[in-house]
Protein backbone atom coordinates (compact mmCIF):
# COMPACT_ATOMS: atom_id res chain seq x y z
CA UNK A 1 0.00 0.00 0.00
CA UNK A 2 1.85 3.45 -0.79
CA UNK A 3 -1.06 5.55 -0.34
CA UNK A 4 -0.02 8.03 2.33
CA UNK A 5 -3.25 10.05 2.56
CA UNK A 6 -6.78 9.18 4.55
CA UNK A 7 -7.68 8.11 0.28
CA UNK A 8 -8.74 4.16 -1.26
CA UNK A 9 -8.71 1.49 1.20
CA UNK A 10 -6.95 3.31 3.70
CA UNK A 11 -10.18 5.71 4.10
CA UNK A 12 -12.52 2.70 3.89
CA UNK A 13 -10.87 0.76 7.06
CA UNK A 14 -10.66 3.18 9.22
CA UNK A 15 -14.06 4.12 8.19
CA UNK A 16 -14.69 0.56 9.01
CA UNK A 17 -13.08 0.60 12.59
CA UNK A 18 -14.71 3.80 13.26
CA UNK A 19 -16.45 1.93 15.97
CA UNK A 20 -13.57 0.45 17.42
CA UNK A 21 -11.70 3.44 16.88
CA UNK A 22 -14.41 6.22 18.76
CA UNK A 23 -14.60 4.33 21.91
CA UNK A 24 -10.65 3.82 22.24
CA UNK A 25 -10.01 7.34 21.46
CA UNK A 26 -12.51 8.99 23.63
CA UNK A 27 -11.41 6.37 26.34
CA UNK A 28 -7.56 7.55 26.36
CA UNK A 29 -8.96 11.40 26.07
CA UNK A 30 -10.39 10.90 29.43
CA UNK A 31 -7.97 9.42 30.89
CA UNK A 32 -4.70 11.22 29.90
CA UNK A 33 -5.88 14.75 30.71
CA UNK A 34 -4.34 15.05 34.26
CA UNK A 35 -0.48 16.25 34.55
CA UNK A 36 0.17 12.98 37.01
CA UNK A 37 -0.25 9.64 34.84
CA UNK A 38 -0.32 6.98 37.86
CA UNK A 39 -0.17 2.98 38.18
CA UNK A 40 -4.35 3.18 38.41
CA UNK A 41 -4.56 5.24 34.88
CA UNK A 42 -2.57 2.88 33.38
CA UNK A 43 -4.57 -0.20 34.94
CA UNK A 44 -7.72 1.80 33.52
CA UNK A 45 -5.89 1.92 30.15
CA UNK A 46 -5.35 -1.77 30.50
CA UNK A 47 -9.42 -2.48 31.08
CA UNK A 48 -10.14 -0.18 28.09
CA UNK A 49 -7.74 -2.15 25.73
CA UNK A 50 -9.41 -5.21 27.07
CA UNK A 51 -13.01 -3.75 26.37
CA UNK A 52 -11.70 -3.62 23.13
CA UNK A 53 -11.03 -7.10 22.85
CA UNK A 54 -7.29 -6.87 22.14
CA UNK A 55 -6.22 -9.31 24.66
CA UNK A 56 -4.58 -9.05 27.79
CA UNK A 57 -0.91 -10.19 26.41
CA UNK A 58 -1.21 -7.38 23.76
CA UNK A 59 -2.75 -4.53 26.49
CA UNK A 60 -0.37 -5.17 28.89
CA UNK A 61 2.54 -4.55 26.29
CA UNK A 62 0.72 -1.68 25.19
CA UNK A 63 0.47 -0.55 29.10
CA UNK A 64 4.37 -0.70 29.55
CA UNK A 65 5.08 1.22 26.48
CA UNK A 66 3.13 3.66 27.94
CA UNK A 67 4.63 3.27 31.26
CA UNK A 68 8.26 3.77 29.59
CA UNK A 69 7.13 6.87 27.63
CA UNK A 70 5.52 9.00 30.96
CA UNK A 71 8.52 9.07 32.39
CA UNK A 72 10.57 10.72 29.26
CA UNK A 73 7.83 13.40 28.56
CA UNK A 74 4.30 14.55 29.26
CA UNK A 75 1.54 12.26 27.46
CA UNK A 76 -1.39 13.44 26.06
CA UNK A 77 -3.84 11.68 24.23
CA UNK A 78 -3.05 11.79 20.86
CA UNK A 79 0.39 10.90 22.52
CA UNK A 80 -0.64 7.91 23.82
CA UNK A 81 -2.99 6.94 21.37
CA UNK A 82 0.27 7.25 18.72
CA UNK A 83 2.33 4.34 21.16
CA UNK A 84 -0.91 2.36 20.74
CA UNK A 85 -0.95 2.04 17.03
CA UNK A 86 2.83 1.34 17.49
CA UNK A 87 2.47 -1.38 19.83
CA UNK A 88 -0.29 -3.22 17.80
CA UNK A 89 1.45 -2.64 14.56
CA UNK A 90 4.60 -4.73 15.72
CA UNK A 91 2.34 -7.23 17.04
CA UNK A 92 0.87 -7.85 13.82
CA UNK A 93 3.85 -7.16 11.78
CA UNK A 94 5.24 -11.24 11.94
CA UNK A 95 1.73 -12.26 10.90
CA UNK A 96 1.12 -10.28 8.10
CA UNK A 97 1.60 -12.19 5.35
CA UNK A 98 0.42 -12.64 1.87
CA UNK A 99 -1.74 -15.56 0.17
CA UNK A 100 0.80 -16.81 -2.07
CA UNK A 101 -0.13 -20.53 -2.93
CA UNK A 102 2.73 -22.49 -3.93
CA UNK A 103 3.60 -22.65 -7.77
CA UNK A 104 4.96 -26.43 -7.37
CA UNK A 105 1.63 -27.53 -6.50
CA UNK A 106 -0.98 -28.08 -9.88
CA UNK A 107 -3.27 -27.73 -8.54
CA UNK A 108 -1.92 -25.45 -5.27
CA UNK A 109 -5.12 -26.21 -2.92
CA UNK A 110 -6.84 -23.61 -0.74
CA UNK A 111 -9.18 -24.99 1.51
CA UNK A 112 -11.87 -22.33 3.19
CA UNK A 113 -13.33 -22.90 6.78
CA UNK A 114 -15.24 -20.85 8.89
CA UNK A 115 -18.93 -20.51 10.51
CA UNK A 116 -21.73 -19.80 8.55
CA UNK A 117 -22.45 -15.89 7.98
CA UNK A 118 -18.68 -15.39 8.81
CA UNK A 119 -18.31 -14.38 4.46
CA UNK A 120 -16.26 -17.80 3.36
CA UNK A 121 -18.05 -17.61 -0.13
CA UNK A 122 -17.40 -13.83 -0.45
CA UNK A 123 -13.73 -13.92 0.35
CA UNK A 124 -13.84 -17.08 -1.79
CA UNK A 125 -14.65 -14.96 -5.03
CA UNK A 126 -12.70 -12.04 -3.74
CA UNK A 127 -10.15 -14.28 -3.77
CA UNK A 128 -10.35 -16.24 -7.07
CA UNK A 129 -11.13 -12.49 -8.26
CA UNK A 130 -7.22 -11.38 -7.19
CA UNK A 131 -5.35 -14.46 -8.66
CA UNK A 132 -7.63 -14.31 -11.96
CA UNK A 133 -6.38 -10.82 -12.25
CA UNK A 134 -3.10 -12.31 -11.94
CA UNK A 135 -3.07 -14.51 -14.52
CA UNK A 136 -3.77 -18.05 -12.43
CA UNK A 137 -6.46 -20.50 -14.06
CA UNK A 138 -9.15 -20.93 -10.95
CA UNK A 139 -10.67 -23.81 -9.72
CA UNK A 140 -13.84 -23.13 -7.59
CA UNK A 141 -15.35 -25.95 -5.50
CA UNK A 142 -18.91 -25.73 -4.15
CA UNK A 143 -18.02 -28.02 -0.81
CA UNK A 144 -20.83 -26.43 0.97
CA UNK A 145 -23.28 -28.88 -0.05
CA UNK A 146 -25.85 -27.92 2.27
CA UNK A 147 -27.20 -24.72 1.40
CA UNK A 148 -28.39 -24.00 -2.27
CA UNK A 149 -27.97 -20.50 -1.29
CA UNK A 150 -23.88 -20.94 -1.09
CA UNK A 151 -23.78 -23.08 -3.87
CA UNK A 152 -25.38 -20.40 -6.38
CA UNK A 153 -23.82 -17.24 -4.78
CA UNK A 154 -20.31 -19.21 -4.89
CA UNK A 155 -21.44 -19.80 -8.74
CA UNK A 156 -22.29 -15.97 -9.28
CA UNK A 157 -18.53 -15.37 -8.40
CA UNK A 158 -17.17 -17.87 -10.55
CA UNK A 159 -19.12 -16.63 -13.63
CA UNK A 160 -17.86 -12.69 -12.35
CA UNK A 161 -13.81 -14.56 -12.35
CA UNK A 162 -14.31 -16.41 -14.95
CA UNK A 163 -13.16 -19.44 -12.60
CA UNK A 164 -14.22 -23.19 -13.58
CA UNK A 165 -16.99 -24.01 -11.21
CA UNK A 166 -17.67 -27.91 -9.88
CA UNK A 167 -20.75 -28.61 -7.39
CA UNK A 168 -23.60 -31.12 -7.43
CA UNK A 169 -27.09 -31.37 -6.02
CA UNK A 170 -27.78 -30.36 -2.42
CA UNK A 171 -26.78 -32.72 0.43
CA UNK A 172 -24.44 -34.27 -1.86
CA UNK A 173 -21.44 -35.57 -0.40
CA UNK A 174 -18.79 -32.95 -0.13
CA UNK A 175 -16.04 -34.82 -0.01
CA UNK A 176 -17.21 -36.72 -2.90
CA UNK A 177 -17.59 -33.23 -4.79
CA UNK A 178 -14.16 -32.31 -3.39
CA UNK A 179 -12.32 -35.39 -5.33
CA UNK A 180 -14.31 -34.91 -8.20
CA UNK A 181 -12.86 -30.79 -8.48
CA UNK A 182 -9.61 -31.98 -7.91
CA UNK A 183 -9.61 -34.34 -10.82
CA UNK A 184 -11.36 -31.19 -12.80
CA UNK A 185 -8.09 -28.85 -11.29
CA UNK A 186 -6.06 -31.24 -12.33
CA UNK A 187 -7.01 -32.25 -15.98
CA UNK A 188 -7.60 -28.41 -16.62
CA UNK A 189 -3.93 -28.02 -15.57
CA UNK A 190 -4.94 -25.04 -13.25
CA UNK A 191 -2.92 -23.19 -10.53
CA UNK A 192 -5.71 -23.06 -8.09
CA UNK A 193 -8.27 -24.91 -6.61
CA UNK A 194 -10.21 -22.78 -3.87
CA UNK A 195 -12.56 -25.16 -1.63
CA UNK A 196 -15.53 -24.26 -0.31
CA UNK A 197 -17.22 -26.01 2.58
CA UNK A 198 -19.77 -25.42 5.10
CA UNK A 199 -20.29 -23.63 8.12
CA UNK A 200 -18.93 -25.61 10.86
CA UNK A 201 -19.64 -24.47 14.00
CA UNK A 202 -17.21 -26.43 16.25
CA UNK A 203 -20.10 -28.26 18.46
CA UNK A 204 -21.67 -29.77 15.38
CA UNK A 205 -19.56 -33.01 15.59
CA UNK A 206 -20.77 -34.38 12.81
CA UNK A 207 -19.84 -31.53 10.52
CA UNK A 208 -16.45 -31.62 11.83
CA UNK A 209 -15.97 -35.52 10.96
CA UNK A 210 -17.21 -34.50 7.32
CA UNK A 211 -14.57 -31.50 7.28
CA UNK A 212 -11.43 -34.29 8.41
CA UNK A 213 -13.28 -36.60 5.80
CA UNK A 214 -12.30 -34.02 3.22
CA UNK A 215 -8.84 -33.54 4.10
CA UNK A 216 -8.40 -37.20 4.24
CA UNK A 217 -9.40 -37.48 0.85
CA UNK A 218 -7.56 -34.52 -0.81
CA UNK A 219 -4.28 -36.10 1.43
CA UNK A 220 -4.91 -39.17 -0.63
CA UNK A 221 -5.06 -36.73 -4.14
CA UNK A 222 -1.82 -35.02 -2.63
CA UNK A 223 0.17 -35.75 0.20
CA UNK A 224 0.45 -31.82 0.62
CA UNK A 225 -2.38 -30.88 -0.03
CA UNK A 226 -4.50 -29.12 1.01
CA UNK A 227 -1.57 -26.94 0.89
CA UNK A 228 -3.42 -23.90 2.68
CA UNK A 229 -6.50 -23.98 5.01
CA UNK A 230 -7.56 -20.95 5.24
CA UNK A 231 -9.91 -19.76 8.85
CA UNK A 232 -12.64 -17.06 7.98
CA UNK A 233 -13.55 -15.23 11.00
CA UNK A 234 -16.23 -12.49 11.88
CA UNK A 235 -14.62 -10.08 13.88
CA UNK A 236 -18.31 -9.27 15.60
CA UNK A 237 -18.01 -12.75 17.25
CA UNK A 238 -15.23 -11.24 19.57
CA UNK A 239 -13.41 -13.60 22.25
CA UNK A 240 -15.80 -16.63 20.04
CA UNK A 241 -13.11 -15.98 17.09
CA UNK A 242 -10.55 -17.61 19.39
CA UNK A 243 -12.50 -20.82 20.30
CA UNK A 244 -13.30 -20.90 16.20
CA UNK A 245 -8.94 -20.90 15.73
CA UNK A 246 -8.81 -23.60 18.18
CA UNK A 247 -11.22 -25.78 16.77
CA UNK A 248 -10.35 -25.63 13.15
CA UNK A 249 -6.72 -26.09 13.92
CA UNK A 250 -7.88 -29.13 15.54
CA UNK A 251 -9.53 -30.69 12.80
CA UNK A 252 -7.89 -29.23 9.65
CA UNK A 253 -4.92 -27.48 10.50
CA UNK A 254 -5.36 -24.03 9.90
CA UNK A 255 -2.55 -22.14 8.60
CA UNK A 256 -3.89 -18.37 7.94
CA UNK A 257 -6.49 -16.38 8.66
CA UNK A 258 -8.80 -13.65 7.09
CA UNK A 259 -10.85 -11.31 8.86
CA UNK A 260 -14.15 -10.06 7.60
CA UNK A 261 -16.85 -7.71 8.91
CA UNK A 262 -14.48 -5.65 10.85
CA UNK A 263 -17.00 -2.55 10.03
CA UNK A 264 -19.87 -4.07 12.27
CA UNK A 265 -17.83 -4.02 15.94
CA UNK A 266 -16.34 -2.11 18.33
CA UNK A 267 -14.14 -4.95 19.48
CA UNK A 268 -12.00 -4.73 16.18
CA UNK A 269 -9.06 -6.08 18.76
CA UNK A 270 -9.99 -9.15 18.51
CA UNK A 271 -7.46 -9.69 15.07
CA UNK A 272 -4.67 -8.76 17.59
CA UNK A 273 -5.63 -11.31 20.34
CA UNK A 274 -5.74 -14.12 17.79
CA UNK A 275 -2.17 -12.69 16.30
CA UNK A 276 -0.76 -12.76 19.53
CA UNK A 277 -2.19 -16.27 21.00
CA UNK A 278 -2.12 -18.50 17.85
CA UNK A 279 1.32 -16.27 15.77
CA UNK A 280 -0.95 -17.24 12.42
CA UNK A 281 -0.50 -15.86 9.17
CA UNK A 282 -3.12 -13.16 8.62
CA UNK A 283 -3.64 -12.77 5.21
CA UNK A 284 -6.48 -10.44 4.48
CA UNK A 285 -9.04 -8.33 6.49
CA UNK A 286 -12.40 -7.00 5.13
CA UNK A 287 -14.53 -4.35 6.19
CA UNK A 288 -17.88 -4.42 3.78
CA UNK A 289 -19.32 -6.71 1.02
CA UNK A 290 -17.78 -4.65 -2.21
CA UNK A 291 -15.14 -6.51 -4.35
CA UNK A 292 -13.03 -3.73 -2.97
CA UNK A 293 -13.53 -4.45 0.69
CA UNK A 294 -10.82 -7.58 1.07
CA UNK A 295 -7.47 -6.31 0.82
CA UNK A 296 -3.60 -7.81 1.81
CA UNK A 297 -3.30 -7.20 5.61
CA UNK A 298 -1.40 -4.11 6.52
CA UNK A 299 -0.31 -4.22 10.19
CA UNK A 300 0.91 -0.36 10.35
CA UNK A 301 -2.42 0.91 8.17
CA UNK A 302 -4.30 -1.21 10.91
CA UNK A 303 -2.48 0.10 14.27
CA UNK A 304 -3.35 3.54 12.91
CA UNK A 305 -6.99 2.83 12.00
CA UNK A 306 -7.68 1.14 15.15
CA UNK A 307 -6.93 4.22 17.10
CA UNK A 308 -8.76 6.37 14.56
CA UNK A 309 -5.19 8.08 13.26
CA UNK A 310 -4.17 9.24 9.45
CA UNK A 311 -2.05 7.33 7.78
CA UNK A 312 1.00 9.91 7.56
Amino acid sequence: MTETTDTGWFARLKAGLSKTSSQLTRGIQELFTKEKIDGATLDDLEDLLIQADLGIAAAERVVAAVGRARHERNLDGESVRKIVAEEVARVLEPVARPFDPPESARPAVALIVGVNGSGKTTTIGKIAETFRTAGLKIVLAAGDTFRAAAVEQLKVWADRSGAIFVAKETGADAAALVYEAWQRAKAEDADLLIVDTAGRLQNKAGLMAELEKIVRVLKKLDPDAPHDCILVLDATTGQNALGQVEAFGKVAGVTGLVMTKLDGTARGGILVAAAEKYKLPVHFIGVGEGLDDLEPFDPDAFGRAIVGLSRD
